[in-house]
Order: C-alpha cells, then structure tokens, then sequence
C-alpha cells in the first residue's frame, strides 16, 4: 500500500504495517477537531446515546438482531457467534487465490470451530460443514482447535467468491463467501456530521464492521456438489 496523508501508516520499503505512524513519526494531525486523539466526544448526538466516553455494552441476543429467525425453522445444525478475523493468508481479497498463498493451510478458507462443538455436531477434522443464516451460506472445510472458544465460528475474511465454493445443500445454490453472512448495520452516532471527526472517511469512518455481532447455524455436509 501507497504511503499518502489519506492513510494511517508508513509501509514504504516493505515496512510492516503499524497505525498511526504518519502521525506519530510525520506528525500528520489526527482527524479531529484537535487534531490530537479523542477519548472524549463533546457532540450532542453522542452525549444525548451516551456514547461520548468508551463505554462498554453487552453483545447483542441473536434474538435482537432479525437474522437467524426464518434458518430457526430450517435449522440442521448449532447456532454459534460468528466472527471473522483479519484475513490470515491475503491482503482483504487481494492475493488469496495465488499458488503460494493456496499451499497455505488447506488452500480456500476454512471454517475453525471449537473442539467440543464440532464433537457435539459431528464434525471432524477437514470435514465440510456449511455455515448459513436469514443473510446467507457459505460451504467449506473445517478446521477443528481447541484454541477457539465454545461457542464461537471463525472465518478469516475477506475471501473471493472464485475457487473452492461448493453448491448449498440447504439451500440449493452456489454458496457465497464470508460476507454473504453479515449485514451493515447503521448507528444513530454514525450519521451525526457536523465537523473533524465526524465527517465520513474511507476506511475510518462508519458504517464500521459488524462482524462480532453476527449469528449463524453450523452443520455438517455429507456429499459435496460443485
């Protein structure tokens, strides 16, 4: 990535990727209306959703969010949090499907599931399981570790829809890609405006992700269609 004031760090020379360099290392000003960093946002429409300190708020019920209800009465599988991490083997969707990145684990995009759970549903290791909701499915292998929580489904975004996506048995279709499974989500404090800060920038400024606040079904597939 280009080095350039619209962007939070110095990456030049095959530097390594760390926040706010061009800040702290150029003093390029915070996009505030200070200019420095704010922990405390003197807005009115963040005082008036009591959001001008951090503050902390319990996730979501899966209840609450309008995405699980009509694959409720489908349902074949355990609903789990879907979260989906940084991507571990590409830039976003850029450089995944290449040859050295596809010798990478088991090339694609695995789905992780916690051991007990996948236990519970059947599932072993390398098995392919698809992951769906009222938003949409995707099909994949599985990667079964102790090191992720009960409860929980990983997939590491952000894949392309090119390589390595079966047919949805459940739903009888081409499956999708990570994101077939979530939705923007707007908050009232996202749309304020008004100065610095608050004013929209690309990558920066909302809609932000909404991928920790995300339900889904997981079961196992027993033949895969292409």
């Amino acid at each position: 990535m280009l080095t350039t004031p619209t962007w939070s760090a110095i990456v030049n020379k095959g530097r390594a990727y760390s926040p706010f360099t061009l800040n702290t290392e150029r003093l390029i000003p915070w996009r505030t209306l200070t200019g420095r960093q704010h922990f405390y946002l003197d807005h009115e429409v963040y005082l008036a959703w009591g959001e001008h300190l951090p503050t902390y708020k319990p996730r979501p019920d899966h209840t609450m969010l309008d995405e699980t209800q009509k694959s409720l009465m489908e349902a074949q599988g355990k609903m789990l949090n879907y979260i989906t991490p940084h991507g571990k083997w590409s830039i976003h969707s850029t450089y995944s499907d290449n040859h050295r990145m596809m010798t990478l684990s088991r090339g694609g995009y695995p789905v992780w599931l916690n051991d007990k759970d996948a236990a519970e549903m059947g599932i072993r290791d390398n098995d392919w399981v698809e992951v769906y909701n009222d938003n949409g499915v995707f099909v994949q292998r599985a990667i079964v570790s102790a090191r992720i929580p009960t409860g929980a489904v990983f997939v590491y975004h952000a894949t392309e829809r090119t390589v390595g996506i079966p047919k949805s048995p459940l739903r009888g279709k081409r499956a999708g890609m990570n994101n077939s499974l979530t939705r923007a989500r707007l908050k009232p404090v996202l749309m304020s405006g008004g100065y610095a800060q608050f004013t929209y920038a690309f990558n920066y400024w909302g809609p932000t992700g909404v991928n920790r606040d995300t339900f889904v079904f997981v079961r196992k597939v027993e033949e895969v269609e292409w």
